[in-house]
This record gives structure tokens, C-alpha cells and sequence, in this order.
């Protein structure tokens, strides 16, 4: 069976929304950059909600030419929206309806791993059903102090159990925490 991989930005203080908007910390140089490709790389398709999608599909589109952008803009995308009609972003399928049997089937089916960017109601559903396997968390060395509701890692009501199984420290002071959902 595939796994979902979720890689998700988060700052000191839990704050996952806008990380465009975040303080530089120098970037994650080529350490970072090969770790992103490598999980793009041993993954076939992404899964993202729309929040992510939107932020996603302004970007991407733009970075053709380098590896990552070549790697992420091939790829099927699955988007669990149900207001996106239309997605211009190539290889864009919606899930509009019934977003955890949609996945659970995606998980079922023949291929690679599914990579899964951003922590929002999505991650937190599959969590609940499930369906998450492995969480990425690149954690950045700043307290942003701004971050209530949707704008945190933390929602009440979701819990679950993770062991570590690497950590890897970028020169920027980033560190990508990896867990693996507990069989405990």
C-alpha cells in the first residue's frame, strides 16, 4: 500500500499558514533543496487541500526549467476542494466529494508514494481516518507570535501518536523532523 508523506513548514511557536510571509533564514541551500526533490522523487502524485493548492499553483507553474519545478509539475495533483471547478495547473484532479474514501482509494491503488503538502483540515482529517503515514516537519528557528485558529499546527480535537525516526539540521538553522505514525 502507498503512503502519504505530509511535509509541512512550522515555526517555533506551531505557525503553519503563509511561510512565504515568514522572516528568511538563508533558505535551505542544497541540503534542503535535494531533501525536497528526493520526496518528490519517490513519490507519484501530491495531495493538497485548496488553501495550498492556491498558494501552490501561483508558484510551481513558474519554476519550470530546475529539477524540483520540472518534478512537481509533472506530477498528478489531487486538490479536496469544493469550490475548484476548473484547475489551470496541469495534472490537477479535484476531489469534491468524500474526501477520505477518495484518498483511501488513491492509497489502495498500484504506484509510488503520495506526498502530501501543508497541515491544514485535510492533514488533520486523514490523521483522524488514519490515512497519514509520515510527517515532515521543517521546523524554523523563529516565534512568529501571530498565529491563532487555522494559522497552527495544534487543532483541538486531533491527536495522535508519532515516533521519530530522523532528524536532519540544515545550515540555516532549519531542522526537518521526521515521524512515523506510532503502531503503539
Amino acid at each position: 500500500m502507498r503512503k502519504i508523506i505530509n511535509s509541512t513548514y512550522v515555526t517555533l511557536d506551531g505557525v503553519i499558514q503563509n511561510p512565504q510571509n515568514w522572516p528568511s533564514t538563508g533558505g535551505f541551500g542544497d541540503k534542503g533543496n535535494d531533501l525536497q526533490l528526493k520526496l518528490l522523487e519517490d513519490c507519484d502524485a501530491v495531495l493538497m487541500g485548496r488553501h495550498t493548492y492556491d498558494s501552490f499553483a501561483a508558484v510551481w507553474p513558474g519554476l519550470a526549467g530546475i529539477p524540483i519545478g520540472d518534478r512537481m509539475n509533472a506530477l498528478p495533483k489531487y486538490v479536496v476542494s469544493t469550490t475548484l471547478a476548473d484547475p489551470a495547473w496541469n495534472n490537477t484532479t479535484v476531489i469534491d466529494h468524500d474526501p477520505i474514501a477518495a484518498v483511501a482509494d488513491l492509497k489502495q491503488q498500484p504506484g509510488a508514494h503520495i506526498a502530501q503538502y501543508g497541515f491544514g483540515q485535510l492533514a488533520h482529517e486523514l490523521m483522524a481516518n488514519g490515512l497519514l503515514d509520515e510527517l515532515r516537519l521543517w521546523v524554523h528557528p523563529f516565534i512568529l507570535g501571530t498565529g491563532t485558529g487555522t494559522d497552527l499546527l495544534f487543532r483541538a480535537g486531533s491527536s495522535a501518536m508519532f515516533d521519530l525516526v530522523d532528524t536532519i539540521q540544515l545550515d540555516s538553522g532549519i531542522v526537518m523532523l521526521t515521524y512515523r505514525v506510532s503502531a503503539r
